[in-house]
Formats: structure tokens, C-alpha cells, sequence
């Protein structure tokens, strides 16, 4: 609405996004390419954003983080110091893309790992891959994945199935939520290269009914990746 009265529907995008990871200081709005990070915003700050920053382009500094130990105001989310030695992997796209809008992934370059996998290398090439990363599994025990995808592999038995485990024995850790709710596709593309690996056709995510919103992302993730050709029978032509 803020933007419609200031005539710049068309030039600027309001982008809903997963957790950022700083809860307590939430709601967090991040205005680009300023990268200005505003802290515990409300609906009622929008025209002071708007106008102020978007149109007049100084920053509204009683929005901005206050470093409590210096109290010095800090306007860049990377200068703050719960980022500043940050190396987002796992949770790089979370508070960044919108989680269902599955364009924002396949610009972050989603999808091409999965297509490299079924298009360039077989499944026993893409375990090799997986020994050598020495990736281990989240689950508490550390188990060596790569292995676990070469035993799933070697078993003579079928159908195999992919599961993605997403319930948590601690709800509040928010750890498998907070990539359901902000970057769904990237679970959805390592099940498909798991599957594949190991010799699966079929996969199911267990997600507690207590994580409504991340089961809704997840929904509407599936769809469009299967609208998309991305999910489904012989993913991008590969016969898989």
C-alpha cells in the first residue's frame, strides 16, 4: 500500500522470505541493494520505510540494530556480529529468497546440481562424490552419508524409497523447520539426487503438524517443481 502512494509498484518488490536466524530480533526487513537491515518492524513502520529510506534514501535509524555491548548502530546485516563470521551454507537462501516462488531458487542457481547428477554422472559416480565430501549425516550419530547412500545402493531389494526425517525431538531447535519454511527446494532437489543414487522412485517427508507453515512451502514447492518438469516421471528428459 506504502508503495502504490508513493508510485513505485512497478520498481520495487516486496519480497517474502524464510527466517533470517536473528528470531529475537524479528520481524526483520532487509531493504537491497542497500542492504540495510531493520529490526523488530511493524506494520506501521512501512511509510516511514518507504518514504524515508526508499524515497529519500537515508535510513530509519530507530529501526536499525544497536550492538548492546557498544550501543553503536549498525546498518549492514553482514556488519553485525552474529553474521560477520557467518558462512551461510545449508542455510544460504534462507531469509533471502522466497520460498515459494521456485524462479528465486533456479536463480540462486537451484536445480542444477540435480540436473548435472541425472544428465553428466552416473548414480555410482555421484556416491564417489559423496565419499570423498565427507558429508555426515545430521542426525545425531555422524554416520558417513556417502556410505549409507552405497549400502542403500547395493541392497538387493525393492522398491527403495527416500525419506526425508523432518521432525524434530526438540521443536524449539528449529533446525529442519527453518529450511522447510525458507528454502523447500533445496530439500526437495536432494531427495530427487538421493533417489537416484540409491536406486529410488519414490520419496516421503515426515513433517509434524506442528510446522503448518513449512508443510504449506513444502505443497506448493512439489507442485511447482513437478509443473516444471523438475519432480516426477523422466526428470528433464534423463529417463529417471
Amino acid at each position: 500500500e506504502e508503495l502504490v502512494k508513493n508510485g513505485l509498484e512497478n520498481g520495487v518488490e516486496v519480497r517474502r522470505t524464510g527466517c533470517f536466524g536473528f528470531c529475537e530480533q524479528g520481524p526483520i526487513t532487509v531493504v537491497y541493494p542497500d542492504e540495510t537491515f531493520y529490526t523488530q518492524v511493524k506494520p506501521q513502520n512501512a511509510s516511514k520505510i518507504v518514504q524515508e529510506h526508499v524515497v529519500g534514501g537515508q535510513p530509519v535509524e530507530r529501526l536499525l540494530y544497536k550492538d548492546p555491548a557498544s550501543a553503536v548502530l549498525v546498518e549492514k546485516w553482514h556488519e553485525i556480529g552474529f553474521y560477520g563470521k557467518q558462512q551461510r551454507i545449508l542455510l544460504g537462501n534462507c531469509g533471502v529468497i522466497d520460498p515459494e516462488n521456485i524462479g528465486h531458487y533456479l536463480a540462486k542457481d537451484g536445480y542444477q546440481a540435480l540436473r548435472k547428477c541425472l544428465l553428466e554422472l552416473t548414480p555410482e559416480e555421484i556416491i564417489d562424490e559423496m565419499i570423498s565430501s565427507n558429508l555426515r549425516g545430521r542426525g545425531g550419530g555422524g554416520f558417513p552419508a556417502g556410505m549409507k547412500w552405497k549400502l542403500a545402493r547395493q541392497t538387493q531389494s525393492w522398491p527403495k524409497y527416500v525419506i526425508c526425517n523432518a521432525d524434530e525431538g526438540d521443536p524449539g531447535a528449529f533446525m529442519d523447520r527453518s529450511v522447510l519454511e525458507g528454502d523447500p527446494h533445496s530439500v526437495i532437489e536432494g531427495m530427487i539426487i538421493a533417489a537416484y543414487a540409491i536406486g529410488a522412485d519414490r520419496g516421503y517427508i515426515y513433517c509434524r503438524a506442528e510446522y503448518p507453515l513449512a508443510i504449506e512451502r513444502l505443497k506448493i514447492a512439489l507442485a511447482q517443481a513437478r509443473q516444471l518438469g523438475l519432480l516426477g516421471e523422466n526428470i528433464l528428459g534423463s529417463g529417471f
